[in-house]
């Protein structure tokens, strides 16, 4: 007998169709399982026995083929154990052939017939919801772990089962499963801004706030320098607060990521809020940049529309720090395998924060440095001129005086900032509607031509500063680009010298090197 049923994969974050044929023929009894599989694919042969077997079913001692077409792509992971165990049942004439018709089926089966969740589901039913779209919906037999969070994509029937006596039953129509629904829209409703931190709560350090109101207005990278316990790390860490909200699409794509990841909650089956990504400095290229035998997406795909925040940033490898610059230039990450080539969206604003010096006091106006002139200039040749270049704002965060910290008026909330932030957001949604981008930050030269222009006393402005300063076409443009942002905060259509005065004095390392 043969039969033939529908599953899917992924290559990064997208899925793609995998159709597992099985054929049960006279002969010493065998399992072969081909169709380039990897290792943990193969070890499916042993679930499937053991589940159909603890399950009451038949198991055929018989010679067993399954292929897992296409054959030229790599399989891996344990998605495919459903699929597999309803194709022998379906060959041995244990559950009808036809009622495998339309349905797609993913899930992990443990040995006594439990449907175990897996990661990516989110993304695959984000692929059969393209698939169908304009025909009828698939149906989705999945572990009912995984319900809610397929169900989220929409157009497509979702239907959890618990363990393969369930899927059986179903199959046979001696049991009815409801179809989930789920509405993104009333998920996690009311969660809002509980426990996030708030600008309210930070003393002092105007400029650096207005500075990081800017990145986040246009989207732009910035970088924080100072001396120690300055309040890098407390800014850096409030910057979601004052981003813009997500819209559902921007919410169902992190949570994609983050659901191939396997870094879903089963009670947050959407994610919310913008991510904040802040790994430690000893962190590999790999978990980065992603990578690994089995691709999987890292640092900088998890902060996806949101912020990776790198705090000391000269104490990152330097092999890591350059391995940002095609991140942040394409806003995506590829990672290529002799087999494959895998693809992860990066769009992220990046936040990093670093000390002057190694001890952190150089030109501290009280605590005397302690660092020779050698070991001052290994620590920032670390951050190379071309990486520098990427990031838009550097901006100098000093030591606070007592008197700053004994006022008991608290600070602008972060609700007030993210009206600003919004409202500058929407400006730019409005001139950007037909151009394929989001925000001032991904504006291409092309754009810079159309959308800002400058008059005579403002590229006047702009020619002595990139004279004086010696700064590169890449600088001069992210001043532009800098100087557009504020320029929406005011609600001014035009850009004023006085933008780019202010652009320019967030370009500190150029000043002052």
């Amino acid at each position: 007998m043969l039969s033939k049923v529908n599953t899917c994969a992924l290559i990064g974050v997208e899925g793609f169709n995998v159709f597992v044929e099985t054929d049960i023929a006279g002969g010493l009894p065998n399992f072969n399982l081909v169709g380039l599989a990897a290792p943990s694919v193969k070890e499916a042969r042993e679930r499937v026995r053991a589940a159909i077997k603890n399950s009451g079913f038949d198991f055929p001692a018989r010679r067993i083929t399954v292929n897992l077409a296409p054959a030229d792509l790599r399989k891996d992971g344990s998605y495919f154990d459903l699929a597999i165990a309803a194709g022998i049942l379906a060959a041995t004439e244990q559950v009808p052939t036809g009622s495998l018709h339309d349905k797609v089926f993913v899930g992990e089966l443990s040995l006594d017939g439990e449907v175990r969740e897996i990661p990516g589901v989110m993304a695959m039913a984000a692929f059969l919801k393209k698939q169908c779209e304009g025909n009828k919906p698939l149906q989705l037999i999945l572990p009912q772990g995984n319900a809610v969070e397929a169900a989220l994509s929409g157009n497509v029937a979702v239907r959890g089962v618990a363990n393969l006596k369930e899927l059986v039953a179903y199959l046979r129509d001696e049991l009815h499963l409801e179809e989930i629904k789920a509405d993104p829209g009333t998920i996690l409703a009311g969660e809002g801004e509980r426990g996030q931190p708030d600008f309210k709560e930070v003393k002092g350090q105007l400029a650096a706030k207005r500075a990081l109101e800017v990145a986040a207005a246009g989207g732009h990278n910035i970088l924080l320098t100072g001396p120690p316990g300055t309040g890098k790390t407390m800014l850096a860490r409030r910057i979601p607060s004052i981003l813009p909200s997500m819209t559902l699409e921007e919410k169902l794509e992190v949570t994609k990521i983050h659901s191939v990841a396997g870094l879903l909650k089963k009670d947050k089956p959407l994610l919310t809020r913008r991510p904040f990504r802040a790994p430690h400095h000893s962190a590999t290229m790999a978990g980065i940049l992603g990578g690994g035998r089995n691709p999987q997406p890292g640092e900088v795909s998890l902060a996806h529309l949101g912020v990776l925040f790198l705090d000391e940033f000269p104490e990152y490898s330097r092999e890591v720090l350059e391995g940002l610059r095609q991140p942040l230039e394409d806003g995506e990450v590829i990672i290529t395998r002799a087999e494959i080539a895998v693809r992860y969206p990066s769009r992220f604003m990046l936040v990093a924060s670093r000390n002057p010096c190694p001890c952190g006091y150089y030109q501290h106006p009280l605590r005397e440095c302690k660092c020779s002139e050698m070991q001052i200039r290994r620590y920032r040749i670390k951050s190379s001129g071309p990486l520098m270049d990427r990031i838009d704002l550097h901006v100098e965060v000093p030591s606070l005086q007592y008197r700053d910290l004994e006022g008991e008026q608290e600070g602008e909330s972060s609700a007030s900032i993210r009206e600003r932030v919004e409202r500058a957001r929407a400006i730019q949604r409005e001139r950007f509607k037909d151009s394929g981008i989001d925000c001032n930050a991904s504006m291409s030269h092309r754009h810079l031509q159309e959308f800002c222009p400058l008059d005579r006393e403002t590229r006047g402005l702009l020619r002595r500063a990139f004279d004086s300063l010696a700064i590169s076409m890449r600088a001069h443009d992210r001043i532009i680009k800098v100087a557009r942002t504020i320029a929406d905060l005011s609600g001014e259509k035009d850009i004023s010298a006085a933008h780019v005065a202010e652009a320019i004095q967030y370009r500190s390392l150029d000043r002052k090197f």
